[in-house]
């Protein structure tokens, strides 16, 4: 028999990625469940393989072989108590920074603690044994094979990462007998790159930049933006939570929550920096730019990382332009006219909802200060709409959760009390919260808006999962009802009696009556709370528009109603039983 890779995929990946970043050097010890990795290399060219029979001798040479050549060596061994030997070797590399990868092979996890033979829980190694420990399962569906791509990338290059040392890979096997694979089919090879690498080019193409959730920028790090995208005609993509002021910005969720567009955009490299972002802004192909230098690929399309400032990115690719291009900086006009001709869409007659006081607030706000929006409809809401280039915003989206929305806000007023803090959150939001507007260092250049629908809207809007369920929805997923069903003036009382100027509005007409008070630039002597009482229905139908702005969307929107429809759902039922 002509034997050749195994069939088992996750090997495949750890023996393509071996090969792409380089690595050929291999003592194997003797064992079963590292049958299907050695055997692969065996019969691979490829690969310098050596022997040791013992494990603890296997990581001393391996220390030794990349001591002397500084280049990385891989260590395999199979279950049982083998891995357990490599522990005094990988802690002389760990302190010698010497890059070593153990791969460490076994069964399923599943089976740990359950008594198995010759199976060992691997799952925390001793800190000072190796930089990165990942578990590279069996592959039974393309997120396994994506989750084992980003995992086997992440310990290869955790060889080389802040310093080097050893790093670890339990790699799972279902014992294949099966070596016929000729040809390995490719996976993603991500690469990580510092300012003293040598910098990859960047090739011709639309070049894009997409800002997640950032702090306030300095002016250095604007100035470095703004010539990079003037040099390589590039875009910048950014939500509220980016606060990116520069020349060459689009406010892009308007745009990706069209069917028409979508959230793949038509760039050929997306460079991605910042953090989680309520949106999604993906490229043919993206780079991943922050000083942590960690694998952070949520849209699947990372192939590069930079360990480095932002700052020092764009610098670098400013100072090294590519002498071919021209300073012809056009491509976010393009974008920007997208985005306008969006918003000209959006009907005048929308209802009232949390999305059309957005549209008429946004450019109310005063300047200098900062809007702190609520998960998810609210952050969603105001996504959509340009505010002044002086108004910082910020959102909890860290954890993406409903909980401490307000009270971030009152944290940043309290430390700067000459400027306004607007915060507009969802009625769940505020009753999760509510005990922080009674704190007592408050001060009155705090303004809060409540959206009060009496349920989590986010799970009744057109395009929810939960939305399905129609009426029943209300009883459990929406939590519809708390706090006296919207019927007391819960809020109004509470708010007032811990020194809050209170408003309410019911409708439009209600709301322009109370706008210039909300958005007064002076800060008098009480901190405010607005309280708007929407429908749930004006809500999703608000939101259900305003992403169906083009005739595609409008006509999938049409669709999507129709087979979501509760009556719909009864018919089927009606159906089932008479064909029974």
């Amino acid at each position: 028999m002509n034997t050749y890779n195994t069939s088992e995929r996750n090997i495949q990946i750890v023996l393509y990625l071996l090969k792409q970043h380089g690595i050929k050097r291999v003592i194997a010890s003797p064992g079963s469940t590292d049958v299907a990795i050695v055997a692969s290399m065996q019969h691979d060219p490829y690969f310098e393989m050596f022997s040791a029979i013992d494990e603890r001798s296997a990581c001393y040479m391996a220390c030794g072989m990349a001591a002397e050549t500084a280049e990385p060596v891989v260590i395999v061994c199979t279950g049982a108590t083998s891995s357990r030997n490599y522990m005094p070797g990988l802690t002389e590399a760990y302190y010698r920074h010497l890059p070593v990868l153990a791969i460490t092979c076994s069964r399923s996890n599943a089976f740990v603690g359950h008594y198995v033979n010759q199976v060992t829980d691997r799952g925390d190694s001793p800190r000072d044994t190796v930089n990165e420990s990942v578990y590279v399962q069996s592959i039974y569906r393309p997120e396994d094979e994506w989750d084992c791509m980003i995992k086997v990338n992440k310990a290869i290059l955790g060889l080389s990462f802040n310093g080097g040392g050893p790093c670890h890979i339990n790699l799972e096997t279902v014992y294949s007998r099966d070596f016929t694979e000729k040809e390995i089919k490719p996976v993603k090879v991500i690469n990580r790159y510092t300012l003293n690498s040598e910098m990859p080019e960047i090739s011709k193409g639309k070049i894009g930049i997409f800002v997640g959730a950032f702090p306030r920028w300095s002016d250095e790090l604007v100035n470095a933006v703004d010539s990079f995208c003037e040099i390589y005609n590039a875009v910048v993509f950014y939500d509220q939570t980016s606060n990116y002021k520069g020349k060459y910005g689009v406010l892009f969720p308007l745009i990706a929550i069209q069917p028409s567009y979508g959230s793949d955009f038509d760039i050929d490299l997306m460079i991605h920096i910042g953090y989680v972002s309520a949106g999604v802004c993906k490229g043919k192909k993206m780079w991943r730019v922050n000083p942590d230098g960690q694998i952070r690929d949520p849209f699947r399309r990372v192939n590069a990382v930079f360990q480095m400032s932002e700052v020092d990115f764009f610098k670098h690719y400013i100072k090294n332009k590519d002498k071919f291009r021209e300073n012809n900086a056009v491509l976010h006009l393009e974008y920007k006219k997208m985005y306008e001709d969006l918003y000209n869409l959006i009907p005048e007659e929308l209802p009232f909802s949390n999305i059309w006081t957005a549209k008429k607030l946004a450019p109310q706000l005063p300047d200098n200060s900062v809007l702190h929006l609520g998960i998810c409809n609210s952050l969603r809401s105001w996504n959509f709409f340009n505010i002044p280039d002086s108004v910082s915003v910020y959102s909890n989206t860290g954890g993406f959760g409903i909980d401490g929305g307000i009270s971030s806000m009152i944290g940043a007023s309290i430390v700067s009390p000459d400027k306004l803090y607007f915060g507009v959150f969802g009625d769940l939001l505020f009753y999760y919260d509510m005990n922080s507007i009674g704190n007592r260092d408050i001060g009155s250049n705090v303004r809060i808006m409540i959206i009060n629908n009496g349920l989590g809207q986010e799970f009744k809007n057109h395009s929810s999962f939960g939305a399905i369920f129609g009426e029943d929805t209300d009883k459990f997923i929406a939590a519809r009802g708390h706090f006296g069903n919207r019927e007391t003036p819960l809020i109004k009382n509470y708010a007032e009696c811990l020194g809050f100027e209170y408003k309410s509005a019911s409708s439009k007409e209600e709301f322009e009556n109370v706008s210039e008070w909300f958005t007064s630039p002076v800060i008098g002597e009480k901190p405010f709370l607005l309280e708007i009482f929407t429908e749930t229905e004006d809500e999703s139908s608000a939101l259900g528009a305003v992403s169906a702005l083009t005739s595609k969307g409008a006509l999938l929107k049409s669709a999507h109603d129709l087979m979501s429809s509760p009556k719909l759902a009864s018919i089927r039922k009606a159906a089932k039983k008479i064909l029974k």
